[in-house]
């Protein structure tokens, strides 16, 4: 391994123990979300009366909302062990049959990107999850033979940001679903007050308003947005952390005043500059930035379309007036009509 890999990595491993560091351990610590919160605390503390495990939770919502932390805050709750995998990760049936019997009595099972899991495993959870069973195949063919494997009772916690592509003989077997929303700027600001007190940064209070701003309503980005803030007023010697700083820390990363980045910009930008404000498809706008059609449309078109920049219509995605004037450009007289007008690309 390289030098330069071997650094990479140590960056990213600083990262991640960071991002794990700032998670809070307890529904209490847990900022924003009320109405989930209070939800899960009282299914959580029924479930300890009764002396059982908690019964399976789905929850859905964009991501860096927190799904990851509330299934860890879930395990700390209840005081039981979690496993953690995804669904992209179990590529069969009995990668998910494997994962089942090794649990212990009142395990939490957390599946990310569960509406990304494989049909045939998905048919296997329906059983699981309903009577702790799984039926082990054995032999192929004719001769093949299904055996009952009872599994202890454990709470399968579910996390998606697509929750649409879930089938419903899946979300019905979910005891509870929670959805959860952007956060407030209010509430962003005592995310990052509460980061930066735990990372030992002292920044101004305009400073944090600033931050909070410009992190989309979610508090991953806030968090990201803080370290980066952080980092440049260490490089320029600072002790305290000014708004000025962090406006022109966020200029460097290319993060605008609405929190619009780089891949935002390009899109809109795309979008007026080389498609007159559209309509166009998805896949034609993907190529004009030069991107995957999954990221253009999982990572970039929520927030847009969330801000009222771009819209999307049956024949293709359109610019508002509103995404005209935050790049600078003037929309056009017949604005519109660019909902009925065809598409570039289907």
């Amino acid at each position: 391994m390289t030098d330069d890999r071997i650094v990479g990595s140590q960056v990213k491993g600083e990262e991640s123990a960071l991002e794990h560091a700032l998670r809070p351990s307890t529904l209490q610590e847990f900022i924003g979300q009320h109405r989930v919160r209070e939800q899960i605390d009282v299914l959580l503390t029924a479930a300890r009366h009764r002396n059982s495990p908690a019964d399976h939770i789905l929850l859905s919502g964009p991501p860096g909302l927190g799904k990851t932390t509330l299934a860890l805050i879930l395990a700390s709750e209840m005081s039981a062990p979690i496993r953690i995998t995804s669904g992209p990760a179990i590529t069969h049936a009995g990668d998910l049959a494997a994962i089942l019997s090794s649990l212990v009595e009142g395990e939490i099972l957390f599946l990310d990107e569960i509406h990304r899991l494989p049909r045939p495993a998905e048919e296997l959870l329906y059983l699981a999850m309903e009577d702790f069973r799984v039926d082990v195949v054995v032999g192929k063919g004719p001769g093949a033979t299904a055996i009952p494997l009872q599994l202890p009772k454990f709470t399968l916690v579910g996390a998606t940001t697509r929750s649409g592509l879930l089938t419903s003989p899946l979300r019905d077997r979910f005891g509870f679903t929670a959805h959860l929303d952007f956060y407030s700027d209010d509430e962003l600001a005592r995310v990052i007050t509460r980061s930066a007190t735990l990372l030992e940064i002292k920044i101004a209070e305009d400073a944090v308003i600033e931050i909070s701003g410009r992190s989309r309503g979610t508090p991953r980005i806030a968090n990201r947005l803080l370290r980066r803030v952080r980092d440049y007023g260490q490089v320029m010697g600072s002790t305290l952390i000014t708004v000025d700083q962090t406006q022109r820390a966020l200029e460097i990363y290319e993060v605008d005043t609405l929190g619009l980045d780089r891949l935002d910009r390009g899109v809109l930008t795309a979008l007026i500059e080389r498609f007159n404000g559209g309509p166009v498809g998805l896949s034609t706008l993907a190529i004009a930035v030069g991107e995957e059609i999954e990221t253009v449309e999982s990572v970039a078109e929520p927030f847009l379309v969330r801000n009222g920049f771009i819209a999307r219509t049956p024949r293709g995605r359109v610019a508002t007036a509103l995404g005209f004037a935050h790049i600078g450009r003037t929309p056009p007289a017949q604005l519109a009509s660019l909902f009925d007008t065809p598409a570039i690309d289907a």
